[in-house]
């Protein structure tokens, strides 16, 4: 069996049309995207029901109505908007994991922590910087309940008669484009890879006794 076909290939990343969501809060750390207590899973699915769990749920379990993502038509939203410095606090890939379970393919905020914006690009999501004004036009957007759309290859986002541009590391976005994550990248050195251990095999065969 080829190693590619049993190898889950991440979404490419293209374009994307949504109503956008906006959490007015600051410092969101990766224990309130995705709590301790659902970290046991090394499954990247059923983590987007505890997505922003202890904002969402009251103690009963009952959903909080006032939190964004509770309410239609947020609560189908792709597009996140947010405070400075998301994905603060633990390097957990479950971050992005359970954003992305839950819909989430793009987060808009002003900064983000290091990891977790780079753990955004390995699972499919385009995470977008842009200047504390131009959050503050979206997020006004928002309200209006109107879908905005993102164009990653004009690096553009869209919403009314009006666009913002964006930036993004060209290496960043062609991983997203054509759906590379590390895995998918190795595999492009499939060949060489192979060859090594072939090369590997026929000098040094003893590393390979059982």
């Amino acid at each position: 069996m080829m190693l590619e076909s049993i190898i889950t290939k991440m979404k490419k990343f293209n374009s994307l049309k949504s109503i956008p969501a906006y959490l007015p809060i600051v410092n969101i750390d990766t224990d309130m995207i995705i709590p301790k207590q659902f970290l046991k899973t090394i499954k990247r699915t059923g983590l987007g029901k505890n997505l922003f769990f202890e904002m969402r749920y009251d103690d009963n379990g009952k959903e909080i109505k006032e939190f964004t993502l509770n309410n239609e038509p947020y609560n189908n939203s792709k597009i996140l908007i947010t405070g400075n410095n998301f994905g603060c606090g633990s390097s957990r890939e479950h971050a992005p994991w359970a954003l992305l379970d839950f819909g989430i393919t793009c987060v808009i905020s002003s900064s983000y922590a290091d990891i977790f914006y780079n753990n955004c690009f390995k699972n499919g999501i385009l995470p977008i910087i842009l200047n504390e004004e131009k959050i503050k036009e979206l997020s006004e957007y928002s309200k209006r309940k109107e879908e905005i759309s993102i164009d990653l290859n004009n690096q553009k986002i869209i919403y009314g008669n009006n666009e913002i541009k964006f930036e993004i590391d060209s290496f960043k976005k062609k991983c997203l484009l054509e759906g590379l994550d590390d895995i998918a990248l190795s595999l492009e050195k499939l060949d060489q890879i192979l060859s090594y251990e072939k090369k590997i095999m026929n000098n040094k065969p003893w590393i390979f006794n059982d």
